[in-house]
């Protein structure tokens, strides 16, 4: 994240020097967005780990210099904002501090904190997370239901090497059992190619009809091949006589084939097994148990690290998963008691999932 927001430096810096306020705008709100959504949510387990140890102070002074950093970066878009933030974050701790962010510096680049190719295997990663939970979304399937299994199907094999490293990262943010790289994807997806009918009618006016129904016999999966590779793809419209396609002619859609789920990038396909096992079905019971006390600490406003201990009232497929999870949900919800108990009535918390009843009640520790 700090090779993030020094790139981030660099390319508002840019931005301003040509008096291009907008892009600079925009590449402040895509770091806010990883930064929240992507290096505090996957530090959360540093950020709640009892006792502050050396990563532990690693990962909150990280968050401080990016936020501080932040503060004076975004000042002239949001002067109040920033102003806030900074009065926060550094003149409360350190009152020596200058008065104001508006009397500090502008953030320069420290050049030896861009790692390029870390960025750009990160963004891979974060690529891969993102078609995850879009093929997720049009499965219909919630992201706390684990699955099976991910396919990775990259346009560039040479990233499975390093991709490798980032395995567990990758499982937790899919919530998958397994990944597994495949180079090709016929197994799981088919392709269909359509015509770009605004793109072929400038250029081929009176063979638009035959192009239609070229496409309709065509293999999408090799014709997305070529594209791919070559930028082209020769389309034979009837015994010598075709015509050349660019992928700016045609319109590719992916298609999962049955008992699977898939999303396609710029740099990879990923396909989910939409297989739902009785272990994994009772695996996303309890996180949606866990979700259920998670909301009730906000709601008691416990303080995050905050030790609990839980009992809970269920019945049925719902009980038998919090009992068959127990050390899960005690890890995640920061419990160090958890106990079943049916008598329990008019219980401080409630809620339901999927159709069942569940009471529970929260104790500090």
């Amino acid at each position: 994240v700090l090779a993030e927001l020094n790139q981030t430096i660099a390319d508002v810096r840019e931005s301003m020097d040509r008096y291009e306020n907008y892009p600079a705008c925009r590449r402040l709100v895509e770091f806010v967005d990883g930064l929240s959504n992507w290096y505090v949510r996957r530090s959360r387990d540093r950020f709640w780990r009892a006792g502050m140890d050396a990563d532990k102070q690693a990962a909150y002074f990280t968050l401080w210099t990016c936020l501080e950093t932040l503060s004076r970066l975004i000042a002239p878009f949001v002067p109040c904002l920033a102003e806030s933030l900074y009065q926060n974050l550094v003149r409360t701790p350190l009152p020596d501090a200058k008065e104001s962010v508006h009397l500090c510096d502008y953030p320069q680049v420290d050049a030896s904190k861009i790692d390029q190719s870390l960025l750009a295997e990160m963004a891979i990663v974060r690529e891969i997370a993102s078609l995850g939970r879009a093929a997720r979304m049009d499965a219909k399937l919630k992201v706390r239901q684990p699955l099976s299994v991910v396919e990775i199907v990259l346009a560039d094999a040479s990233h499975e090497q390093w991709l490798t490293g980032h395995l567990p990262l990758i499982v937790d943010e899919l919530n998958v059992k397994r990944i597994e790289f495949v180079t090709e994807a016929d197994k799981y997806v088919s392709y269909e190619v359509k015509p770009n009918f605004k793109a072929i009618g400038a250029k081929f006016r009176h063979e638009v009809p035959r192009i239609k129904e070229a496409l309709s016999r065509l293999n999408g999966a090799q014709a997305k091949a070529m594209l791919d590779q070559y930028g082209k793809y020769p389309l034979e419209l009837q015994p010598g006589h075709g015509v050349e396609l660019t992928p700016e002619d045609v319109q590719v859609s992916l298609k999962p084939r049955e008992g699977w789920a898939a999303a396609q990038g710029r740099q990879v396909v990923v396909v989910l097994s939409t297989e739902i096992t009785p272990e994994l079905k009772a695996e996303g019971l309890a996180r949606d148990f866990v979700h259920l006390v998670q909301t009730a600490r906000k709601e008691e406003k416990l303080d995050y690290q905050a030790r609990i201990s839980l009992r809970v009232n269920a019945s049925g497929a719902v009980a038998d998963a919090v009992q068959a999870n127990v050390e899960y949900i005690k890890g995640e919800t920061l419990a160090t008691e958890l106990t079943m108990d049916s008598a329990l009535a008019d219980a401080k918390h409630s809620g339901e999932i999927e159709g069942t009843p569940v009471q529970f009640n929260i104790s500090c520790v």
